[in-house]
């Protein structure tokens, strides 16, 4: 199976909203607001997204941003999120992913990933673990009500 990955354009934002809805389950992602967050994104220059495609269709992306930290001189790349087609998983997609954000890292000169999965998603774990990942920490979120 050949796999493309190049940036995401315009033309796959509906396929990668569906990933986000179907794979990722986060349900308040919708064209729009995802137009108007990659474009912000795109404007900051920190963050990439990239598509994986099979036979011009996008199967998966993963959404990365170069952090800085201090000690750290040029920082990390934190992945925020990496979905693939249901349909395409355990079919080397996501490694292909990973391995395409490992090679842009190297590009950068940064020797750092880092990402936050939850808890439920244990194949997700055991994918990152069986990629190289270590469990090293926690990752802990508060919504603030605005109200």
């Amino acid at each position: 199976m050949e796999i493309k990955i190049r940036e995401i354009v315009a033309n796959d934002y509906t396929e990668v909203v569906f990933l986000w809805n179907d794979v990722l389950e986060i349900r308040n992602v919708d064209d729009e607001n995802f137009r108007v967050t990659i474009e912000k994104m795109n404007e900051d220059g920190n963050y990439k997204t990239f598509v994986a495609l099979f036979e011009n269709d996008v199967v998966g992306f993963v959404t990365i941003v170069q952090a800085l930290s201090i000690g750290v001189s040029i920082g990390y790349l934190h992945i925020q999120a990496l979905a693939v087609k249901k349909e395409f998983q355990h079919r080397g997609v996501g490694t292909q992913l990973l391995r395409h954000t490992e090679n842009y890292a190297k590009e950068l000169g940064i020797s750092s990933i880092i990402l936050c999965s939850g808890f439920k998603r244990t194949d997700a774990h055991a994918f990152y673990e069986h990629n190289g990942y270590d469990k090293d920490s926690y990752c802990f979120d508060k919504l603030i009500n605005l109200g």
